[in-house]
């Protein structure tokens, strides 16, 4: 289990990260919040060690992203339909960029983590490949396709 000092400080780090990673998979504050919650629950009471702060980053963008999946499948997501509209949401988050993270947020589920990974926390494909327990050049196309989503409906050249 870990010390209060240590929680805070992962939390200082690496909150705008999860909840980001969250969002981006369940297009609901609520539901961010919940498993931001959770993330954090499951980092206090992990007793393993880490190597360095890549790894405890990777580690908690592996269970963040884990945590909305299994939230997705679960039989209440799955048979209810959100009160709150998308593109609010989306517009709440980022004003200023609502059209390109509304164009991400469409993506097919494969492309969501790649494409956030990338140009949001900056890893490597090689990197997200480890993180995502993929090949490399399964990410370099992963990402080549997602690309081409975003500049067709983003409107091509503007976006380049």
């Amino acid at each position: 289990m870990r010390s209060e000092y240590e929680a805070n400080l992962a939390i200082e780090r690496y909150a705008d990260m999860v909840r980001r990673i969250c969002f981006l998979h369940l297009k609901d504050r609520q539901d961010t919040e919940d498993i931001f919650q959770t993330v954090f629950l499951k980092y206090i009471l992990y007793s393993g060690s880490f190597e360095n702060e890549a790894h405890e980053k990777a580690w908690l963008i592996r269970v963040t992203v884990n945590a909305c999946k299994d939230l997705l499948k679960g039989f209440y997501r799955n048979h209810t339909t959100s009160i709150e509209s998308i593109a609010e949401t989306a517009e709440e988050a980022a004003p200023e960029h609502s059209d390109v993270l509304e164009a991400v947020l469409a993506l097919p589920k494969k492309y969501k983590d790649v494409v956030y990974l990338f140009y949001y926390e900056g890893y490597t494909a090689g990197e997200i490949a480890e993180i995502l327990k993929k090949k490399e050049n399964t990410i370099y196309t992963l990402l080549a396709r997602a690309r081409k989503l975003l500049k067709e409906k983003l409107g091509g050249a503007e976006y380049e």
